[in-house]
């Protein structure tokens, strides 16, 4: 019978001539224990003398130690066991050149999620040419933000759910406000300019300030409005009724404070006194009833408050910090509005922010007047002239020019 263990196997082996083939030592089990170590009991092999010889005369040497087996073997607690094992592999993990390579791969990927989203949204903007050339100049930034009639994006069925119509001609303006951003860093100031402002439209006389929206689009009406106000429009912004409904419903809906109830059956509208989050269609029939003693005044105030809902809503930590809330919310912004070809995400954004905590106001009021275009509004011509060069040189406006903002029960 051959032996299948070669000679010299384990280190105190002695190479004796003519071992080859010979068994190995009675009393000794291969692998029992260990390497090379003999049965309890069992005499221990001896070691070859220091400078003895084999058959060919050289010299005859244990095996050279091996080094300890680093696979894992299952041992609970040895260094080749899941213990160490599971010590080594978090010391590894833990090492401050694998955690900054891991932290900057995290910061690489949001990066460049940012940058994909920003691009994406700011693909989606509607861009116009509106902006009207102008010799005016004043101290920072101004915007003429409008809401029209438009029912672009709706059905037949949802104008009926939200109380519209059908007989629309031509589309109107029904929100007309102006910003100033000053350039001094100070609050800016959000101006509402009723609809029925009497004022001369160029190339048409005098009428209602929607009516210039009306006759010649959002390019009219800047013409018109930087005519009445003697300040350069730098920016526009306008948005429909089918995409304030979008915007309210994709920010999640807008919390809304009421004094006492409102309810107008020809805005759809029926909210009752106390805090409650309006929806898309709630929220357009809170910025259309005129169903208040002072009617137009007073619903100019309700939009500004809406807006600055929807943009604080928008730009909070708890939106900005949610991906799941922000990208929806901006990407139904984007697509809802149109700006002028000069305007980009980035001063959206800006606007955003500033439209968080403005001064607001409205255009100094005179009285309501009829004239052959109907029932009018007439500005107080004195203090709107000193109103608007304050707002042209960055200067506080008057006490008793800034009216503020409430919202009000329907009558």
């Amino acid at each position: 019978m051959s032996n299948d263990w070669p000679r010299g196997w384990y280190s105190d082996e002695p190479d004796q001539p003519g071992a080859a083939g010979q068994r190995p030592q009675p009393g000794f089990t291969p692998g029992s224990q260990g390497q090379g170590s003999p049965r309890p009991g069992s005499p221990r092999p001896t070691s070859p003398r220091p400078g003895s010889q084999g058959p060919a005369g050289a010299s005859q040497t244990a095996w050279p130690a091996q080094p300890p087996s680093r696979s894992w073997t299952g041992g609970a607690g040895g260094a080749g066991g899941a213990g160490g094992y599971g010590r080594r592999g978090w010391r590894r993990w833990l090492r401050p050149r694998r955690i900054l390579v891991i932290l900057a791969s995290l910061v690489v990927l949001v990066v460049l999620a940012a940058v994909a989203v920003y691009f994406s949204v700011n693909s989606k903007l509607t861009r116009i040419n509106v902006l009207v050339p102008t010799s005016l100049t004043s101290a920072g930034t101004n915007w003429l933000i409008a809401g029209s009639d438009s029912r672009g994006g709706l059905t037949k069925q949802q104008e009926n759910q939200l109380a519209l119509g059908h007989d629309i001609t031509g589309s109107r303006s029904d929100t007309i406000m102006l910003l100033h951003v000053p350039a001094n860093g100070t609050r800016p100031t959000l101006v509402s300019m009723p609809r029925d402002s009497y004022v001369p439209i160029p190339g048409h006389g005098y009428n209602k300030l929607n009516a210039a929206y009306a006759i010649g689009g959002p390019k009219l009406l800047i013409a018109t409005v930087q005519n009445a106000t003697g300040l350069p429009i730098s920016h526009f912004m306008s948005i429909g009724f089918g995409g304030l409904v979008t915007v309210v419903d994709d920010v999640g809906g807008v919390r809304m404070c009421l004094k006492a109830p409102m309810k107008d059956p020809k805005a759809g509208l029926n909210l009752k006194a106390g805090c409650q989050v309006l929806n898309g269609a709630q929220a357009l029939g809170f910025v259309r009833t005129r169903a208040f003693a002072e009617g137009d005044l007073q619903r100019e105030q309700d939009q500004r408050v809406l807006l600055k809902g929807i943009l604080s809503k928008m730009t909070s930590g708890g939106t900005l910090a949610n991906p799941f809330a922000i990208v929806p919310a901006a990407n139904g912004a984007a697509s809802a509005i149109s700006v002028d070809q000069g305007t980009g995400l980035t001063q959206l954004i800006s606007v955003a922010f500033a439209l968080r905590n403005p001064v607001t106001t409205t255009v100094p009021f005179g009285r309501f007047a009829g004239t052959s275009v109907g029932s009018v509004v007439e500005w107080n011509t004195t203090a709107a002239k000193q109103f608007f060069s304050d707002l042209g040189h960055d200067q506080a406006l008057p006490k008793n020019l800034v009216t503020g903002t409430s919202v009000q029960g329907t009558s």
